[in-house]
């Protein structure tokens, strides 16, 4: 496969001035995942005082960008499945303003969220919203493989299970190992191991979610030079650092009301349970990442959190909270896609 060089790419940039568009919106989306999706990876060992949230955000950058490079060149089927999931017809130009109209919608959604501190996922929103504006190209469910679909509700349901029960289980089983231990040598070696499990989360994040967001930068690069389908096109180096870099932005600016959700409202977390969550997360989406199936980080982490806090007694998971995710979680499909709907055909309308 090839691989477009960044001059290549501002070549093509002033040649299809399109690209500029759906370039800026797509770094926007990028941006908007690093503030309201990336700080649930390391929202664990920042709110158990593992590490300091600096430390932390630069950590969370280099081992976003280590995923996505090193899981990528393994295995790039998640990017894959987002690319196959929508087909916005043989009208590239018309293709171009959808994509726009989904990019749109789903920074609107996840800012809309972050106002209320509500970790929403990206992922599920970039879902959304193409399928949405694939719906409106076609005024129809012509546009949606129902195939690639298939593998998205799974991939939800199997990993927010997995998630609950593994967390569960690994926490249970911490404790009976650790049961005659000295505490504060215990807490001291969980201190430490959870900022190595914190960067494990953070490295299947830039795994899963780096992938999906540079399957859309390529496919408004094939839209843009009139091709309706994605080529047989390499991810390059550069796009990879640009992605890992503008994430790591975004969590340092807006990442505090997620983290302060995640990782301390929800539950009250001890070092140990800190790290039983972000290990039992960052199995779950390496699992899944293999069989190239798109995950949230949101849901997985969180669920993995609940299951850790109900292995204690379901009172001490903060259910209000729970309530307010799970909520957002199930609107984020039919209020993103008709967010993406309402603006491509405004827009169609217009041109």
């Amino acid at each position: 496969m090839n691989s477009i060089s960044i001059s290549q790419f501002f070549a093509y940039m002033a040649q299809y001035p399109s690209l500029i568009i759906t370039s800026v919106l797509t770094i926007a989306v990028i941006f908007v995942n690093g503030w309201t999706d990336a700080p649930n990876a390391i929202a664990t060992c920042v709110s158990t005082r593992a590490i300091s949230p600096r430390k932390a955000i630069l950590m969370a950058a280099i081992f976003n960008f280590a995923g996505l490079f090193l899981m990528t060149m393994v295995n790039a089927s998640v990017a894959e499945t987002i690319t196959h999931m929508v087909d916005f017809g043989n009208n590239t130009q018309e293709a171009m303003i959808a994509l726009c109209a989904a990019m749109i919608a789903i920074v609107l959604w996840a800012s809309l969220a972050s106002v209320f501190g509500i970790p929403t996922s990206e992922s599920h929103a970039l879902i959304a919203g193409l399928s949405g504006a694939a719906i409106a190209m076609h005024n129809s469910l012509d546009g949606i493989s129902l195939k690639e679909w298939g593998k998205v509700l799974f991939g939800l349901f199997f990993s927010t299970i997995l998630g609950f029960i593994l967390g569960f289980i690994v926490t249970r089983i911490i404790e009976a190992l650790f049961k005659n231990t000295d505490r504060q040598k215990s807490n001291r070696f969980f201190k430490k191991a959870e900022i190595f499990s914190g960067a494990s989360m953070a490295f299947m994040h830039g795994a899963q979610d780096g992938q999906k967001f540079l399957g859309v930068f390529l496919l408004g690069l094939s839209l843009a030079m009139g091709q309706s389908e994605m080529g047989a096109t390499a991810i390059p180096l550069w796009l990879m650092l640009l992605c890992a870099a503008v994430m790591g932005i975004g969590t340092s600016i807006g990442g505090t009301k997620i983290i302060k959700s995640v990782g301390m409202d929800m539950v009250k977390l001890s070092y140990y349970q800190g790290f039983s969550a972000d290990v039992v997360s960052s199995f779950n989406i390496l699992l899944s990442t293999i069989f190239g199936l798109p995950v949230s980080t949101t849901h997985v982490k969180t669920s993995a959190i609940m299951g850790v806090g109900a292995s204690k007694g379901k009172r001490n998971v903060n259910w209000s909270v729970v309530k307010e995710m799970v909520m957002t979680w199930i609107l984020t499909f039919p209020g993103c896609g008709l967010i993406a709907f309402v603006f491509t055909k405004l827009f169609l309308l217009i041109g």
